[in-house]
């Protein structure tokens, strides 16, 4: 379980390393981009930072592999290779966080792309992790940071590959400062950085500033020294940075590059993509926007940057896009060799492919790499959107197998493969989870392929099908809401790729139409937000005043503590009467605050008086924590007045946190048991710790043999009797992870962590409260195992008294079950077989012998067809037959089918009760061969009757739950039988 105090989880800190400062060296000239269209001659492009081989013209280019790129330069490397290692991406990732480390700004690594904020699905700003500072939430630890974020946006998905700068996965660089340093120091040090540290030419680079930002423009202008005509005053849309409609907010300003200067400065656009590109944005939050749209001053004026690596590598490598630099290219070129095509002689459409293949692989393995599981909910579809677009992509672009010869093969794991080898720098924890990301995306792979074929081939007779529709002039064709859906739900088409698959054939996609039925089968979902939405509330005033709570929990269950807050519908108050609810804040608190799937303790808070007497009696029923480390004590004013100030007897309910203690441990031992049964490679979804239960959520493709959960509780109940007694160290999080402690993928963790040991078992970073003695849990059985997405098993099991409880219920119903069979325990399960086989046996009699009594009457009912039609006669059946069911009905259907000459038209309906409607058209060769399709022309007559359905052109069925409209229903059937047969016959 996880132990998360404070601090940051995600790839580690670098090394200084590369940077001149540190690097003393030699500065070589910046080389312009030469004019774009030289970009087109495959003999004028060498990719020298990561290329190998040999150039047309002999000289040999630096590879710049892992190891490369973390070699001081030396004297030995031509000044064109020491330019090029400078210019690497993993340089200019290492500049940027020196050159702000040496002005005293902390190091902090990058969050996990699966945020702790509730507002956004992922993480998609170098912000987000700071996010409670600037709030005032939580107090700032240090002054000013520096960080190289991970960030995911599919906001703009369809411009990947289309744009030269749309990623999904970027790496956002980042400088801030909480109340510390404001413009001056933020402009011109993003000054020195680009044009010192980077080398980029000065006279290249343009600004934009807030049109009323005089402030920075003078900074830029008087103490830089940028040019006037250089800098643009651009309005709110551009260059006001908002949290939302309330909150902090600020001018920014942003630094552009210049690729063709020679334009000139007049009408010059930064918004001209062909010219221009925005590298560094500088936000300036100085204001906070209230609820009538005045601004008023923040206290604390924070500064927050972000410096698109993959853009400025771009710069720095001379090449037309982000995608062709060393970050990304050593994929593309994977891809390409996969496809057997050379990306250099490529046309743009196989180019544009190729990108999408680079870009979104990079996304994948760093999203399951933090935990992200394909699945049809929340960031889960994320994740398997962008694996089967590369799927799709991939067989666009030929790719036949794993390119290893097997053409049944899986080819998405040998380009994640490239992008885990050019992980090292970004993320080193992603190596360690290679095994697991290449067994979900072949995984995944393999899933859309078993019905990728199909639904391509449905997709097309759809196309067709919306062609063929009439439509007005100027209109395009639409692709029903109802069949792209069909499409998602049952072929596993993310609607992305339906709607790209349509648009190629110039028809649409009627979005609203598939909305409501992913409405009618969603049931729970999870937005994504493109916009990190910020509030100034008056918790933060309040964090001012209160600092964390002190944790007694794990030595004890009662303890004296001070009220330091009141608040009631999230308003602080002074006082709060009897039968009030309320949010208690102390000074220090043994109550356990939910946090690492285990739930709060329950308890209770008393305030007594001279000689005992108690005054107030305060019922706690849930335990949060908030703003950092504050835990809030929600309850019920039981009895008397509860005041600030009062010292409180806090009392947690000793059973209740026996429960959870037991439950938490049982949890460890659970994941020890898997991995030693079903293997080491699986891991912690998530998990839930209660009083009386637990859940467990693990990463594995199949459901578990029921072997395996016999070998997991026999497993898990030997640790029990064996009473081993449980360690736990505070230590650092190097230290931890070095002596093999586990710890869950996306959890945040500070500098020193909680190590829960099972000696022997299990050992793993855990803030939860646990027994002492394995021996305390007594018993643990499974209760249920099951699926809960693409790739994820859940768990749920009892342990201590909730395991005595369930053995002792179990065993009566098995006692009361005995009983009424007359068998013993052992018997009990043949007993039931053979009863089931005896109803099965009866069952298919009554059914047989209901089967004859429709054809009986279905016989007597041959009589009453009639006959359409002129030249042509058509012999027509449409008949109630009251009660009968589902299959009888189809008996009948196929016994007037036969005993009725061709061509034939029937239709029967019957209500078998419990308020259902069933119906059964049958149409003979002869009508079929008239174009009348059965499974068609059901379907409208189904929906009178509140129901739906098809079949095949000669036999559907369908049904419904309004029986009262089944004449109605079988009245519309015949007389568009008779108007459209009349007319065909005719």
């Amino acid at each position: 379980m996880p132990y998360s105090p404070q601090g940051c989880h995600g790839g580690k800190v670098l090394l200084p390393l590369l940077s001149s400062r540190f690097c003393p060296m030699k500065r070589f000239p910046f080389r312009p981009i030469p004019h774009s269209s030289s970009y087109s001659d495959p003999t004028r492009r060498s990719f020298s930072i990561f290329e190998p081989d040999v150039n047309p013209g002999g000289r040999k280019h630096v590879h710049l592999s892992r190891r490369a790129s973390t070699q001081p330069v030396t004297e030995e490397l031509t000044e064109k290779q020491s330019e090029d290692l400078l210019s690497s991406g993993n340089s200019i990732r290492q500049r940027f966080l020196n050159f702000y480390a040496s002005r005293d700004h902390k190091l902090l690594p990058s969050a996990s792309l699966v945020p702790e904020d509730p507002t956004v699905l992922l993480t998609i700003a170098g912000m987000l992790q700071f996010k409670p500072i600037f709030l005032g939430k939580v107090q700032r630890e240090v002054p000013r940071a520096t960080t190289a974020q991970r960030c995911i946006r599919t906001n703009d998905v369809e411009n990947v590959g289309r744009t030269a700068r749309h990623h999904t996965f970027f790496e956002m660089l980042g400088n801030f400062s909480f109340g510390d340093y404001f413009k001056k120091e933020a402009i011109k040090w993003a000054w020195e950085l680009s044009t010192v540290e980077l080398g980029l030419p000065a006279e290249r680079l343009w600004i934009s500033v807030f049109e009323d930002d005089d402030e920075a423009f003078n900074i830029w202008h008087n103490e830089v020294g940028v040019p006037a005509e250089r800098i643009k005053r651009m309005g709110e849309e551009d260059n006001f940075w908002t949290s939302g409609v309330t909150g902090p907010c600020g001018p920014c300003s942003e630094i552009y590059y210049d690729f063709h200067p020679e334009r000139g400065h007049s009408d010059a656009d930064l918004g001209d993509d062909t010219r221009f590109i925005e590298f560094y944005n500088l936000v300036f939050m100085q204001f906070n926007k209230k609820d009538d749209g005045t601004l008023e001053p923040l206290k604390q004026k924070n500064i927050d940057t972000g410096m698109g690596l993959e853009r400025v590598a771009r710069i720095l490598q001379n090449v037309p896009n982000n995608y062709e630099t060393d970050l990304i290219y050593p994929i593309i070129k994977k891809a390409a060799e996969l496809a057997n095509v050379s990306y250099a002689l490529a046309n743009e459409q196989t180019k544009l492919k190729l990108k999408i293949i680079g870009d979104h692989m990079r996304a994948v393995v760093f999203l399951i790499s933090d935990g992200v599981i394909p699945s049809n909910i929340g960031r889960g579809y994320v994740v398997r959107r962008l694996i089967r677009r590369v799927v799709r992509t991939g067989r666009l672009l030929g790719i036949k197998g794993d390119g290893q010869g097997n053409l049944e093969g899986e080819f998405t794991p040998i380009i994640a493969e490239r992008v885990i080898e050019l992980s090292s720098q970004i993320d080193l924890e992603v190596k360690d989870r290679r095994s697991r990301i290449l067994e979900e995306v072949r995984r995944e792979e393999s899933r859309f392929v078993q019905t990728l074929e199909r639904g391509e081939k449905l997709l097309e007779e759809m196309i067709a099908g919306a062609l063929s529709v009439p439509r007005e002039n100027g209109t395009l064709p639409c692709l029903a809401g109802k069949d792209a859906f069909l499409l998602y739900d049952t072929y596993g088409f993310p609607v992305e790729i339906t709607i790209e698959v349509a648009e190629e054939q110039g028809i649409t996609v009627d979005m609203d139409g598939f909305n409501v039925e992913m409405e009618k089968q969603r049931r729970q979902s999870q937005a994504a937000h493109n916009a990190v939405k910020l509030e100034v509330a008056d918790t933060a005033e309040l964090t001012e005043s209160i600092s964390d709570t002190e944790f007694l929990g794990y030595d004890m269950l009662s303890a004296r503590a001070v009220v330091k807050s009141l608040l009631v519908d999230g308003k602080s108050v002074i006082q709060v009467p009897q039968g009030s609810s309320v949010e208690v804040l102390l000074d220090r608190t043994p109550f356990y605050a939910e946090s690492g799937g285990q739930i709060g303790d329950h308890g209770l808070l008393y305030v007594t008086e001279s000689e005992n007497q108690r005054t107030a009696v305060v019922e706690i029923t849930d335990v949060q924590k908030s703003m950092g480390n504050i835990f809030v004590h929600r309850g019920t004013i039981k009895e008397g007045l509860l005041e600030v100030g009062k010292e409180v007897e806090a009392t947690v309910d000793a059973k209740l946190r026996q429960g959870a203690k037991v439950h938490h441990t049982a949890t460890h031992l659970l994941q020890s048991a898997l991995k030693k049964v079903i293997g080491q490679e699986t891991s912690q979804a998530g998990s839930l710790v209660e009083f009386d239960r637990l859940r467990f959520d693990f990463n594995f493709h199949r459901q578990l043999r029921s072997e395996e959960l016999q070998e997991i509780e026999r497993l898990i109940n030997s640790w029990i009797g064996d009473a081993i007694l449980l360690q736990t160290k505070v230590m650092p999080l190097a230290e931890a992870k070095s002596v093999g402690a586990i710890a869950m993928f996306g959890e945040k963790y500070g500098e020193e962590v909680r190590v829960v040991e099972v000696p022997g078992v299990s050992m793993e970073l855990c803030g939860g409260t646990h027994v002492s003695n394995t021996s305390e849990i007594r018993g643990f059985k499974i209760i249920e195992e099951q699926g809960i997405a693409s790739g994820v098993r859940r768990i749920e099991a009892v342990a201590g008294d909730a395991f005595i409880e369930y053995v002792t219920s179990r065993d009566y119903h098995m006692k009361q079950l005995c009983s009424t069979l007359k068998a013993k325990a052992e018997e009990v399960t043949a007993r039931v077989e053979n009863l089931l086989e005896e109803l099965r046996t009866a069952r298919n009699e009554v059914s047989a012998l209901r089967s004859k009594a429709a054809v009986y009457k279905a016989s007597v009912m041959a009589e009453k067809a009639f006959l359409v039609g002129n030249s042509t006669k058509i012999r027509v059946l449409v008949e109630s037959m009251e009660d009968t069911d589902a299959d009888a009905l189809k008996s009948a259907a196929e016994y007037l089918l036969e005993t009725l000459e061709d061509p034939a038209a029937i239709v029967l309906g019957s209500s078998p009760g419990d308020g259902k409607v069933s119906l059964v058209t049958a149409f003979s060769p002869g009508i079929v061969k008239l174009g009348i399709q059965a499974g068609k022309f059901i379907g409208p007559i189904a929906k009178i009757c509140g129901g739906g359905g098809g079949g095949r052109p000669n036999f559907a069925q369908a049904g419904g739950r309004k029986p009262e409209n089944l004449q109605d229903a079988l009245e519309k059937a015949k007389s568009e039988l008779v108007s459209i047969l009349s007319e065909k016959a005719s």
